[in-house]
Protein backbone atom coordinates (compact mmCIF):
# COMPACT_ATOMS: atom_id res chain seq x y z
CA UNK A 1 0.00 0.00 0.00
CA UNK A 2 2.82 2.40 0.88
CA UNK A 3 4.55 1.67 -2.43
CA UNK A 4 1.34 2.46 -4.32
CA UNK A 5 0.83 5.85 -2.66
CA UNK A 6 4.50 6.83 -2.84
CA UNK A 7 4.40 6.10 -6.56
CA UNK A 8 1.23 8.16 -6.99
CA UNK A 9 2.74 11.12 -5.15
CA UNK A 10 5.97 10.96 -7.19
CA UNK A 11 4.16 10.86 -10.52
CA UNK A 12 1.66 13.56 -9.64
CA UNK A 13 4.40 15.83 -8.29
CA UNK A 14 6.60 15.50 -11.39
CA UNK A 15 3.87 16.24 -13.93
CA UNK A 16 1.42 18.40 -11.94
CA UNK A 17 2.86 19.41 -8.58
CA UNK A 18 6.09 20.92 -9.89
CA UNK A 19 4.39 23.05 -12.57
CA UNK A 20 1.82 24.17 -9.99
CA UNK A 21 4.60 25.14 -7.56
CA UNK A 22 6.29 27.14 -10.32
CA UNK A 23 3.02 28.85 -11.17
CA UNK A 24 2.51 29.88 -7.55
CA UNK A 25 6.11 31.09 -7.38
CA UNK A 26 5.69 33.07 -10.61
CA UNK A 27 2.58 34.80 -9.25
CA UNK A 28 4.55 35.99 -6.24
CA UNK A 29 7.42 37.41 -8.24
CA UNK A 30 7.44 40.71 -10.04
CA UNK A 31 6.43 40.65 -13.70
CA UNK A 32 9.60 42.63 -14.38
CA UNK A 33 11.60 39.42 -14.07
CA UNK A 34 10.27 38.07 -17.36
CA UNK A 35 12.15 38.68 -20.59
CA UNK A 36 9.12 39.79 -22.54
CA UNK A 37 8.17 42.72 -20.30
CA UNK A 38 10.07 45.52 -22.07
CA UNK A 39 11.69 44.54 -25.37
CA UNK A 40 14.76 46.68 -26.09
CA UNK A 41 15.37 45.72 -29.71
CA UNK A 42 14.01 48.96 -31.15
CA UNK A 43 16.22 51.02 -28.83
CA UNK A 44 19.35 49.18 -29.97
CA UNK A 45 18.37 49.41 -33.61
CA UNK A 46 18.02 53.17 -33.32
CA UNK A 47 21.45 53.37 -31.68
CA UNK A 48 23.05 51.72 -34.71
CA UNK A 49 24.57 48.36 -35.72
CA UNK A 50 27.67 48.79 -33.55
CA UNK A 51 25.52 48.78 -30.41
CA UNK A 52 24.79 45.10 -30.90
CA UNK A 53 27.12 42.56 -29.28
CA UNK A 54 29.41 40.60 -31.58
CA UNK A 55 28.15 37.05 -32.11
CA UNK A 56 29.55 33.83 -33.53
CA UNK A 57 27.07 31.14 -34.52
CA UNK A 58 28.74 27.74 -34.14
CA UNK A 59 27.21 24.87 -36.11
CA UNK A 60 28.41 21.35 -35.34
CA UNK A 61 27.69 19.12 -38.33
CA UNK A 62 28.05 15.45 -39.15
CA UNK A 63 26.84 14.34 -42.59
CA UNK A 64 24.36 17.18 -42.98
CA UNK A 65 24.49 17.51 -46.76
CA UNK A 66 20.70 17.51 -46.94
CA UNK A 67 20.27 20.54 -44.70
CA UNK A 68 23.52 22.48 -44.29
CA UNK A 69 23.02 24.84 -47.25
CA UNK A 70 19.51 25.79 -46.12
CA UNK A 71 20.81 26.29 -42.58
CA UNK A 72 23.62 28.61 -43.72
CA UNK A 73 21.33 30.58 -46.02
CA UNK A 74 18.92 30.95 -43.13
CA UNK A 75 21.69 32.39 -40.91
CA UNK A 76 22.90 34.71 -43.67
CA UNK A 77 19.38 36.11 -43.98
CA UNK A 78 19.02 36.92 -40.26
CA UNK A 79 18.13 40.48 -39.31
CA UNK A 80 21.44 41.16 -37.55
CA UNK A 81 24.31 43.52 -38.45
CA UNK A 82 26.69 41.57 -40.69
CA UNK A 83 29.69 43.36 -39.19
CA UNK A 84 28.77 41.95 -35.77
CA UNK A 85 28.08 38.38 -36.90
CA UNK A 86 30.30 35.42 -37.77
CA UNK A 87 29.41 31.81 -38.57
CA UNK A 88 31.65 28.82 -37.84
CA UNK A 89 30.81 25.35 -39.14
CA UNK A 90 32.66 22.47 -37.50
CA UNK A 91 32.49 19.32 -39.59
CA UNK A 92 32.87 16.22 -37.45
CA UNK A 93 34.68 14.20 -40.14
CA UNK A 94 31.67 14.37 -42.46
CA UNK A 95 31.99 12.15 -45.53
CA UNK A 96 28.79 12.94 -47.47
CA UNK A 97 29.84 16.20 -49.12
CA UNK A 98 28.89 18.51 -46.24
CA UNK A 99 32.28 20.25 -46.30
CA UNK A 100 32.10 20.95 -50.03
CA UNK A 101 28.64 22.49 -49.67
CA UNK A 102 29.84 24.75 -46.85
CA UNK A 103 32.85 25.80 -48.91
CA UNK A 104 30.57 26.53 -51.84
CA UNK A 105 28.52 28.93 -49.70
CA UNK A 106 31.75 30.55 -48.47
CA UNK A 107 32.93 31.02 -52.06
CA UNK A 108 29.59 32.49 -53.09
CA UNK A 109 29.75 35.04 -50.27
CA UNK A 110 33.35 35.92 -51.09
CA UNK A 111 32.52 36.36 -54.77
CA UNK A 112 29.73 38.88 -54.32
CA UNK A 113 30.19 42.27 -55.92
CA UNK A 114 31.38 44.63 -53.15
CA UNK A 115 29.83 47.60 -55.01
CA UNK A 116 26.38 46.03 -55.00
CA UNK A 117 23.65 47.57 -52.91
CA UNK A 118 22.98 44.34 -51.01
CA UNK A 119 24.34 44.31 -47.44
CA UNK A 120 27.61 42.43 -46.83
CA UNK A 121 27.47 38.84 -45.59
CA UNK A 122 28.76 37.65 -42.22
CA UNK A 123 32.10 35.86 -42.29
CA UNK A 124 31.81 32.06 -42.57
CA UNK A 125 34.61 29.71 -41.58
CA UNK A 126 34.87 25.93 -41.87
CA UNK A 127 36.73 23.77 -39.38
CA UNK A 128 37.14 20.06 -39.90
CA UNK A 129 37.78 17.39 -37.32
CA UNK A 130 39.88 14.75 -39.09
CA UNK A 131 38.54 12.02 -36.85
CA UNK A 132 34.97 11.86 -35.65
CA UNK A 133 34.93 12.89 -31.99
CA UNK A 134 31.43 14.22 -31.35
CA UNK A 135 29.53 17.47 -30.94
CA UNK A 136 31.15 18.44 -27.65
CA UNK A 137 34.67 18.29 -29.07
CA UNK A 138 33.42 20.21 -32.11
CA UNK A 139 32.18 23.03 -29.88
CA UNK A 140 35.41 22.99 -27.87
CA UNK A 141 37.45 23.31 -31.08
CA UNK A 142 35.36 26.22 -32.34
CA UNK A 143 35.50 28.10 -29.06
CA UNK A 144 39.31 28.07 -29.15
CA UNK A 145 39.08 30.47 -32.10
CA UNK A 146 36.09 32.58 -31.10
CA UNK A 147 36.71 36.11 -29.86
CA UNK A 148 33.20 37.61 -30.07
CA UNK A 149 31.12 38.71 -27.09
CA UNK A 150 28.61 35.90 -27.44
CA UNK A 151 28.48 32.41 -28.92
CA UNK A 152 25.29 30.90 -30.28
CA UNK A 153 25.28 27.10 -30.51
CA UNK A 154 23.15 25.83 -33.37
CA UNK A 155 22.16 22.44 -34.75
CA UNK A 156 22.87 21.85 -38.43
CA UNK A 157 19.16 21.49 -39.21
CA UNK A 158 17.94 24.45 -37.13
CA UNK A 159 16.19 27.33 -38.88
CA UNK A 160 15.83 30.67 -37.08
CA UNK A 161 13.07 33.19 -37.57
CA UNK A 162 14.49 36.44 -39.06
CA UNK A 163 14.43 38.40 -35.78
CA UNK A 164 15.23 35.39 -33.57
CA UNK A 165 18.89 36.22 -33.01
CA UNK A 166 18.11 39.78 -31.97
CA UNK A 167 15.53 38.55 -29.49
CA UNK A 168 18.05 36.05 -28.13
CA UNK A 169 20.91 38.48 -27.55
CA UNK A 170 18.71 41.26 -26.18
CA UNK A 171 18.46 39.31 -22.92
CA UNK A 172 22.19 39.91 -22.37
CA UNK A 173 21.49 43.60 -21.75
CA UNK A 174 21.08 42.31 -18.20
CA UNK A 175 24.65 41.71 -16.94
CA UNK A 176 23.44 38.96 -14.60
CA UNK A 177 22.32 36.82 -17.57
CA UNK A 178 24.92 34.31 -18.75
CA UNK A 179 22.99 31.87 -20.96
CA UNK A 180 19.79 32.17 -23.03
CA UNK A 181 17.91 29.49 -24.93
CA UNK A 182 15.29 29.95 -27.63
CA UNK A 183 11.89 28.36 -28.16
CA UNK A 184 11.99 25.27 -30.33
CA UNK A 185 9.07 24.58 -32.64
CA UNK A 186 8.84 21.27 -34.48
CA UNK A 187 7.77 21.53 -38.11
CA UNK A 188 6.91 19.14 -40.96
CA UNK A 189 5.49 16.50 -38.62
CA UNK A 190 3.39 15.20 -41.54
CA UNK A 191 0.83 13.65 -39.20
CA UNK A 192 3.30 11.12 -37.80
CA UNK A 193 2.58 9.83 -34.31
CA UNK A 194 6.18 10.52 -33.24
CA UNK A 195 5.88 14.10 -34.49
CA UNK A 196 2.57 14.61 -32.67
CA UNK A 197 3.98 13.22 -29.43
CA UNK A 198 7.24 15.13 -29.52
CA UNK A 199 5.40 18.35 -30.41
CA UNK A 200 3.16 17.92 -27.37
CA UNK A 201 6.23 17.37 -25.19
CA UNK A 202 7.91 20.47 -26.64
CA UNK A 203 4.88 22.64 -25.89
CA UNK A 204 4.83 21.32 -22.31
CA UNK A 205 8.57 21.97 -21.90
CA UNK A 206 8.27 25.51 -23.26
CA UNK A 207 5.43 26.20 -20.82
CA UNK A 208 7.56 24.93 -17.92
CA UNK A 209 10.49 27.09 -18.99
CA UNK A 210 8.27 30.15 -19.12
CA UNK A 211 7.38 29.51 -15.48
CA UNK A 212 10.98 28.70 -14.50
CA UNK A 213 12.08 32.01 -16.03
CA UNK A 214 10.22 33.83 -13.27
CA UNK A 215 11.49 31.55 -10.52
CA UNK A 216 15.24 31.92 -10.97
CA UNK A 217 15.97 30.45 -14.40
CA UNK A 218 15.62 27.32 -16.51
CA UNK A 219 17.48 24.03 -16.10
CA UNK A 220 16.70 22.53 -19.50
CA UNK A 221 17.60 23.74 -23.00
CA UNK A 222 17.30 22.18 -26.47
CA UNK A 223 20.66 22.98 -28.05
CA UNK A 224 19.30 24.31 -31.33
CA UNK A 225 19.46 27.99 -30.35
CA UNK A 226 21.54 28.59 -27.23
CA UNK A 227 23.58 31.72 -26.53
CA UNK A 228 26.32 32.03 -23.92
CA UNK A 229 28.75 34.75 -22.94
CA UNK A 230 32.00 33.59 -24.52
CA UNK A 231 33.95 34.26 -21.33
CA UNK A 232 31.71 31.80 -19.44
CA UNK A 233 32.16 28.87 -21.80
CA UNK A 234 33.99 25.92 -20.25
CA UNK A 235 35.56 23.19 -22.40
CA UNK A 236 33.80 19.91 -21.62
CA UNK A 237 34.75 16.26 -21.82
CA UNK A 238 33.80 14.63 -25.11
CA UNK A 239 31.18 12.46 -23.37
CA UNK A 240 29.45 15.37 -21.63
CA UNK A 241 26.16 16.69 -23.02
CA UNK A 242 26.85 20.37 -23.81
CA UNK A 243 23.25 21.61 -23.77
CA UNK A 244 22.78 19.99 -20.35
CA UNK A 245 26.11 20.63 -18.61
CA UNK A 246 27.07 24.05 -19.99
CA UNK A 247 23.99 25.97 -18.74
CA UNK A 248 24.30 24.33 -15.31
CA UNK A 249 27.92 25.43 -15.09
CA UNK A 250 26.82 28.96 -15.95
CA UNK A 251 24.15 28.83 -13.23
CA UNK A 252 26.74 27.49 -10.77
CA UNK A 253 28.76 30.67 -11.37
CA UNK A 254 25.78 32.74 -10.23
CA UNK A 255 24.49 33.83 -13.66
CA UNK A 256 20.93 33.46 -14.86
CA UNK A 257 19.98 30.89 -17.49
CA UNK A 258 16.85 32.12 -19.23
CA UNK A 259 14.31 31.05 -21.82
CA UNK A 260 13.44 33.58 -24.55
CA UNK A 261 10.10 32.56 -26.10
CA UNK A 262 10.35 35.22 -28.83
CA UNK A 263 13.52 33.64 -30.23
CA UNK A 264 12.02 30.87 -32.34
CA UNK A 265 14.01 27.98 -33.81
CA UNK A 266 12.38 25.45 -36.12
CA UNK A 267 13.42 21.83 -36.57
CA UNK A 268 11.88 18.71 -38.05
CA UNK A 269 11.33 15.81 -35.62
CA UNK A 270 12.43 12.25 -36.16
CA UNK A 271 9.99 10.46 -38.43
CA UNK A 272 10.42 6.95 -36.99
CA UNK A 273 10.05 5.49 -33.53
CA UNK A 274 13.40 3.70 -33.84
CA UNK A 275 15.30 6.93 -34.52
CA UNK A 276 13.46 8.73 -31.70
CA UNK A 277 14.16 5.85 -29.29
CA UNK A 278 17.88 5.82 -30.07
CA UNK A 279 18.11 9.58 -29.72
CA UNK A 280 16.24 9.62 -26.39
CA UNK A 281 18.30 6.76 -24.93
CA UNK A 282 21.50 8.52 -25.97
CA UNK A 283 20.38 11.81 -24.41
CA UNK A 284 19.18 10.09 -21.22
CA UNK A 285 22.48 8.23 -20.81
CA UNK A 286 24.45 11.45 -21.07
CA UNK A 287 21.98 13.28 -18.82
CA UNK A 288 22.37 10.72 -16.02
CA UNK A 289 26.15 11.04 -16.26
CA UNK A 290 25.76 14.84 -16.17
CA UNK A 291 23.56 14.68 -13.08
CA UNK A 292 26.16 12.49 -11.41
CA UNK A 293 29.02 14.82 -12.39
CA UNK A 294 27.08 17.85 -11.11
CA UNK A 295 25.38 16.21 -8.14
CA UNK A 296 26.69 18.95 -5.85
CA UNK A 297 24.17 21.27 -7.52
CA UNK A 298 21.40 19.13 -5.99
CA UNK A 299 22.47 20.27 -2.51
CA UNK A 300 19.52 22.42 -1.29
CA UNK A 301 21.68 24.12 1.33
CA UNK A 302 24.26 25.49 -1.11
CA UNK A 303 21.99 25.92 -4.16
CA UNK A 304 18.39 26.02 -2.88
CA UNK A 305 16.57 27.33 -5.95
CA UNK A 306 18.72 25.54 -8.49
CA UNK A 307 18.60 22.26 -6.57
CA UNK A 308 14.80 22.44 -6.42
CA UNK A 309 14.40 23.07 -10.15
CA UNK A 310 17.09 20.60 -11.21
CA UNK A 311 15.83 17.87 -8.92
CA UNK A 312 12.19 18.33 -9.88
CA UNK A 313 12.50 18.98 -13.60
CA UNK A 314 15.36 16.63 -14.42
CA UNK A 315 16.24 14.05 -11.74
CA UNK A 316 12.72 13.05 -10.68
CA UNK A 317 11.46 13.26 -14.28
CA UNK A 318 14.23 11.06 -15.67
CA UNK A 319 13.60 8.52 -12.90
CA UNK A 320 9.80 8.56 -13.27
CA UNK A 321 9.89 5.13 -14.91
CA UNK A 322 10.50 3.72 -11.39
CA UNK A 323 7.18 4.86 -9.84
CA UNK A 324 5.35 4.08 -13.09
CA UNK A 325 6.50 0.46 -12.91
CA UNK A 326 5.93 0.30 -9.15
CA UNK A 327 2.42 1.72 -9.53
CA UNK A 328 1.46 -0.96 -12.03
CA UNK A 329 2.77 -3.79 -9.84
CA UNK A 330 1.38 -2.46 -6.56
CA UNK A 331 -2.10 -1.71 -7.97
CA UNK A 332 -2.22 -5.23 -9.44
CA UNK A 333 -1.27 -6.73 -6.07
CA UNK A 334 -3.94 -4.65 -4.26
CA UNK A 335 -6.86 -5.36 -6.62
CA UNK A 336 -8.72 -7.27 -3.89
CA UNK A 337 -8.67 -4.31 -1.52
CA UNK A 338 -10.41 -0.91 -1.72
CA UNK A 339 -12.15 0.09 -4.97
CA UNK A 340 -9.41 2.59 -5.82
CA UNK A 341 -6.78 -0.07 -6.51
CA UNK A 342 -8.67 -2.04 -9.20
CA UNK A 343 -9.74 1.29 -10.73
CA UNK A 344 -6.10 2.43 -10.87
CA UNK A 345 -5.00 -0.90 -12.31
CA UNK A 346 -7.65 -0.90 -15.05
CA UNK A 347 -6.91 2.75 -15.85
CA UNK A 348 -3.25 1.92 -16.37
CA UNK A 349 -4.11 -1.06 -18.58
CA UNK A 350 -6.27 1.18 -20.75
CA UNK A 351 -3.48 3.77 -20.97
CA UNK A 352 -0.85 1.19 -21.94
CA UNK A 353 -3.26 -0.45 -24.39
CA UNK A 354 -3.72 2.92 -26.08
CA UNK A 355 0.05 3.33 -26.33
CA UNK A 356 0.37 -0.19 -27.78
CA UNK A 357 -2.34 0.59 -30.33
CA UNK A 358 -0.38 3.68 -31.32
CA UNK A 359 2.75 1.57 -31.76
CA UNK A 360 0.98 -0.99 -33.92
CA UNK A 361 -1.02 1.55 -35.97
CA UNK A 362 1.10 4.73 -36.12
CA UNK A 363 -0.44 6.14 -39.30
CA UNK A 364 -4.10 5.47 -38.47
CA UNK A 365 -3.88 7.06 -35.01
CA UNK A 366 -1.52 9.91 -35.88
CA UNK A 367 -4.33 12.47 -35.63
CA UNK A 368 -5.68 11.13 -32.34
CA UNK A 369 -3.78 13.26 -29.91
CA UNK A 370 -4.48 11.35 -26.71
CA UNK A 371 -3.19 8.11 -28.21
CA UNK A 372 -0.14 9.90 -29.64
CA UNK A 373 0.64 11.41 -26.23
CA UNK A 374 0.21 8.05 -24.46
CA UNK A 375 2.47 6.35 -26.99
CA UNK A 376 5.16 9.02 -26.77
CA UNK A 377 4.94 9.10 -22.97
CA UNK A 378 5.69 5.37 -22.79
CA UNK A 379 8.46 5.66 -25.39
CA UNK A 380 10.05 8.54 -23.49
CA UNK A 381 9.98 6.85 -20.09
CA UNK A 382 11.16 3.60 -21.62
CA UNK A 383 14.11 5.48 -23.12
CA UNK A 384 14.84 6.99 -19.69
CA UNK A 385 14.94 3.47 -18.27
CA UNK A 386 17.23 2.38 -21.10
CA UNK A 387 19.51 5.35 -20.50
CA UNK A 388 19.62 4.64 -16.78
CA UNK A 389 20.57 1.01 -17.46
CA UNK A 390 23.41 2.17 -19.68
CA UNK A 391 24.48 4.69 -17.02
CA UNK A 392 24.69 2.17 -14.18
CA UNK A 393 26.73 -0.11 -16.45
CA UNK A 394 29.18 2.74 -17.07
CA UNK A 395 28.34 3.19 -20.76
CA UNK A 396 29.14 6.60 -22.22
CA UNK A 397 28.20 8.21 -25.53
CA UNK A 398 30.43 10.62 -27.45
CA UNK A 399 29.34 10.73 -31.08
CA UNK A 400 25.87 11.60 -32.31
CA UNK A 401 23.74 11.29 -35.42
CA UNK A 402 21.56 14.05 -36.89
CA UNK A 403 17.79 13.89 -36.59
CA UNK A 404 16.16 12.08 -39.49
CA UNK A 405 13.08 14.10 -40.21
Amino acid sequence: MLLFWLSVVWIIYVYVGYPLTLWLCARRRSAAVTLACKPQILQQAIAGPDSWPSVTIVIAAFNEAKSIRATLENKLALDYPASRLAICVVSDASDDGTDALVQDVIDQCAGRDPTATAPPSPKITLLRQAQRSGKTDALNAALEQVCTDLVVMCDANSLYEPHGLKHLVTAFNDPTVGYVTGRQVLIDCEGQIIGDGSSALMRYENWLRTLENRCGGVVGVDGGMDAIRTALYEPLRADQLPDFVQPLKVAEKGYKVLFEPRAVVMEAPNSSAQDEWRMRVRVATRAFHALNDLRHLLNPVRHPGLAFRLGSHKLLRYLAFIPLFALLLSSAALVGHSWIYPLAFVGQLVFYAGALWGYLNPVQVSQRRLVAIAYYFILLNGAFAGGFWRFIRGKRTVIWAPRKG
